[in-house]
């Protein structure tokens, strides 16, 4: 069965909001990745590589809230309004692919499905309405 959570985009300071909506929900960060952490941070510059990559703020059982700050080289498509997606966890790639099959009809794929440096199935897509889908199933881990 899937779960539900947003994931907000920020211009450069997810940290300081994430250390904000820390103070107000309380709990510890699950994960804090940063730009200079992935395998080729490309489209990244040299003074981005600190900033927030991925972000997860545990809210209950059953919520997170996902984060990220946007590299310049994107930064132009995102304006606050659209700085948001819905997040879908799947419980298999085949759950992950029905969704996105569906979500992505009459929309467009921004990110196509595919297996991740950070060991999930994940892509993102832009529905027919305008809403920002990511799609994400994690694998186990071995």
């Amino acid at each position: 069965m899937a779960k539900i959570n947003v994931y907000i985009s920020f211009n450069g300071n997810c940290e300081e909001a994430f250390n904000h909506y820390k103070t107000v929900f309380g709990g510890d960060f699950s994960y804090l990745g940063r730009f200079r952490d992935m395998p080729s941070p490309e489209g990244v510059t040299e003074d981005e590589l600190d900033k927030i990559m991925h972000i997860t703020l545990p809210i209950s059982k059953e919520t997170v809230l996902f984060g990220s700050d946007v590299p310049s080289s994107y930064a132009e498509k995102m304006v606050f309004g659209n700085n948001f997606s819905i997040s879908v966890d799947c419980s298999s790639e085949d759950e992950c692919n029905q969704y996105f099959a569906k979500l992505s009809e009459g929309g467009f794929v921004t990110m196509p499905l595919e297996k991740t440096f950070w060991n999930a199935y994940f892509g993102m897509c832009i529905d027919r309405f305008g809403i920002n889908w990511m799609i994400n199933y994690d694998y186990p881990d071995k």
